[in-house]
């Protein structure tokens, strides 16, 4: 086991935790966006896109577990796809809209801005979380090379 295996921990999950705060502040920024993309020669509203994450090295149950009982523990997490979410867009009745169709309905990006920022306030207590690990982690280091003096 390495000293620094919690540094290295801490470390990769605070950077996919900034990174998932980062697109939930994209989706939040692109809530109304009723012109996100051009496909077909029309106009897309904005889709959600969510963060998926992985240990850096999947493997089975079993095999972290014996790696970690051998070996210490693992080498931490990554992002490992970002997707656009395939909810329904929402719609809204708004006749004066110029994205209106000829019923006078819009429709608006599949982001739901509680959800949003519920999901916000996760990824801000895991980097936090992770903050007060990387200080305990620099903090036992830090006594363990005091026993010396």
């Amino acid at each position: 086991m390495k000293l620094t295996n919690g540094f290295d921990i801490s470390s990769s999950a605070l950077t996919a935790q900034r990174f998932r705060m980062d697109v939930i502040s994209s989706n939040l920024a692109n809530a109304d966006t009723t012109r996100s993309k051009l496909v077909g020669g029309k106009w897309v509203p904005y889709q959600r896109k969510v963060v998926t994450m992985e240990t850096k090295q999947p493997v089975s149950f079993a095999d972290q577990l014996r790696g970690a009982m051998r070996e210490g523990t693992g080498e931490g997490v990554r992002v490992s796809r970002i997707f656009e979410d395939t909810a329904p867009f929402k719609q809204e009745y708004n006749p004066t809209h110029p994205d209106a169709d000829e019923n006078g309905y819009i429709q608006l990006p599949n982001v739901d801005v509680l959800k949003e920022m519920v999901d916000m306030m996760s990824a801000t207590r895991s980097y936090e979380a992770n903050v007060t690990a990387l200080n305990a982690t620099k903090s036992m280091i830090t006594k363990a090379l005091e026993i010396g003096k």
